[in-house]
């Protein structure tokens, strides 16, 4: 899948899917819901907005409204692509997400999957 077509996605058609990788394996959506305040800023309630919004992926990141500065920190690979050397801006804030449930759904807590410094 291009990129681009990822940031057009709808936010309430890919977030779902990142909660059931974490579901399947014995997490939770509020655990979810953590990983992506850590990253973005965003609330819970925010999260929830955008699920009954049309707002596409991309944007959900772009106005991200307090991005954590430790998020350039989170290392590994998605997809085979290392995280840490992704150049686009926007496509490696979503693979960072990716990369914090991908860790998530093998086992690790939120304490331990996210940078501290």
């Amino acid at each position: 899948m291009p990129k681009q077509d990822i940031f057009s996605m709808k936010f309430s058609r890919v977030y779902p899917l990142l909660v059931q990788k974490a579901v399947r394996k014995g997490r939770t959506r509020e655990e979810v819901d953590a990983l992506v305040t850590w990253q973005t800023g965003y609330t819970a309630g925010d999260i929830a907005a955008y699920l009954d919004s049309e707002e596409d992926y991309g944007s959900f990141f772009a106005a991200a409204p307090a991005p954590n500065p430790l998020r350039f920190l989170v290392k590994g690979s998605v997809c085979g692509v290392k995280v840490q050397e992704i150049d686009d801006p926007l496509l490696r804030e979503i693979r960072i997400l990716d990369k914090l449930v991908d860790d998530l759904a093998r086992g690790k807590s939120p304490g331990k999957i996210l940078p501290t410094k």
